[in-house]
């Protein structure tokens, strides 16, 4: 008997951890891209004056995105108080391949399948410290200062709550864009306080995009200023953890039968 209930504790505290939860990613943690782009300690981080910025990924599991991880920064290191409001929204893409569009020849997103609204009020979105390094602030295309600042950021959406908006089923194999606008409201400081994406250490396909401040074409190639190579940001896509809790549920019916 008492073998029995330790189990069913067992079952229930697994079932319990793969509840959806708000929580922070680390390398070594699961993903379902291509490969996480983490952040370059010493890169850039992009600014969203002008507006939306977009990266590609790949899907590598079917099913929903119900994690998003981003990497950020704050213009000269000027961070907003603790009553401050970070937030703006997280979009999904189609992916238009290079040599497509002919009036936009690289890779670009193409038409908008998903998106929500988030701030750090909600519940399920938190922000954290994550590093320091020497990095440069782009306003692309060609507004920048190195160096500006010291310290980044993490911010999670984790998880996506299905009673607000149904994540997004993405496919394996297909290639999607993470496109994002963020801002901060932050009343008590009485400096602008300007947030940006950080660019990340590896490359996968083409350059990331930045919204063309002049109109058209929409979406233009993100690169580094002083060498021209192609910029991508930082961030992960990350699946949720219902296979511990399938787990959980079996395990608990198994013992009822018995």
């Amino acid at each position: 008997m008492f073998k029995q209930s330790l189990t069913i504790l067992t079952a229930a505290a697994i079932l319990f951890a793969a509840s959806p939860a708000s929580a922070d990613w680390d390398p070594g943690d699961g993903h379902k891209m291509h490969f996480p782009q983490l952040p370059d300690p010493n890169g850039w981080d992009v600014s969203f004056n002008n507006g939306p910025l977009g990266d590609d990924w790949e899907c590598t599991e079917t099913g929903p995105v119900s994690d998003i991880h981003m990497w950020m920064s704050f213009r000269g290191d000027n961070e907003p108080s603790p009553t401050a409001v970070v937030g703006g929204f997280v979009e999904i893409w189609s992916d238009v391949p290079a040599g497509v569009d002919s009036s936009m020849p690289w890779s670009h997103p193409g038409d908008l399948l998903w998106g929500m609204g988030f701030d750090t009020l909600m519940p399920n979105v938190t922000m954290r410290r994550y590093g320091t390094g020497d990095q440069g602030w782009l306003e692309p295309p060609d507004q920048f200062i190195r160096p500006d600042h010291q310290n980044f950021w993490q911010i999670n959406i984790d998880p996506i709550d299905p009673s607000v908006i149904d994540p997004f089923q993405q496919t394996a194999g297909e290639i999607y864009w993470l496109v994002s606008h963020m801002f901060v409201d932050d009343p008590a400081n009485p400096a602008q306080v300007e947030i940006g994406w950080k660019t990340s250490i590896e490359q996968f396909r083409d350059d990331a995009v930045f919204t063309n401040p002049l109109g058209l074409p929409q979406w233009m190639p993100l690169e580094d200023p002083f060498t021209g190579v192609s910029l991508d940001l930082a961030f992960v896509i990350t699946p949720e953890p219902a296979s511990l809790a399938l787990m959980a549920l079996g395990t608990l019916a198994w013992l009822r039968r018995r």
